[in-house]
């Protein structure tokens, strides 16, 4: 029995210690010529400086999670009796407000979309000068077909937001 002790507690220590794991990972923050900020964990490139985070320590609860039916059991959350309500006219007027703003930035981003894709020029736009070297032409490019993408998503996002709004 007291040859068993030892072993049974260096396996409870190694058990307790796998339940708590510390996620320690390096973060750079890039900035490319255009000023566009990205974090990575690598900073291999150009205009990477490696950004000091707080340790974070990551563990696991032990526990399963709540079953839908445990969640949809729980009383819905009410409304405070002292919280601030707004009157039909003005939440009509904050709806037309946020409709409208949500109308000019998709006609600002449509616009935008349509000058890109002309810039774009089916993935053949103009050489610009300082692109004699074929890499760099091939980069503008590649940020060019993002810059579309990135614009085609906020236009069906405010499409969306527009949509729900009626």
């Amino acid at each position: 029995m007291k040859r068993l002790l030892p072993g049974f507690l260096l396996l409870a220590a190694v058990s307790i210690a796998a339940g708590t794991a510390h996620a320690q990972s390096e973060v750079y923050l890039c900035v490319d010529q255009n000023g566009v900020k990205e974090y990575k964990n690598t900073g291999d490139t150009k205009g990477c400086k490696r950004v000091s985070l707080p340790p974070l320590t990551v563990t696991s609860s032990g526990s399963k999670p709540a079953r839908e039916g445990a969640a949809a059991s729980k009383p819905a959350a009410s409304t405070p009796t002292d919280f601030p309500k707004v009157d039909n006219g003005t939440q009509k007027t904050r709806d037309n407000d946020r409709r409208q703003i949500l109308q000019d930035e998709l006609k600002n981003e449509q616009q935008r979309l349509a000058d890109l894709k002309k810039d774009y020029n089916d993935g053949t736009p103009e050489r610009q000068g300082n692109e004699k070297n074929y890499a760099k032409y091939q980069e503008r490019v590649a940020s060019m077909k993002e810059d579309i993408s990135r614009s085609e998503k906020n236009i069906d996002a405010l499409n969306r937001e527009l949509s729900n709004l009626k």
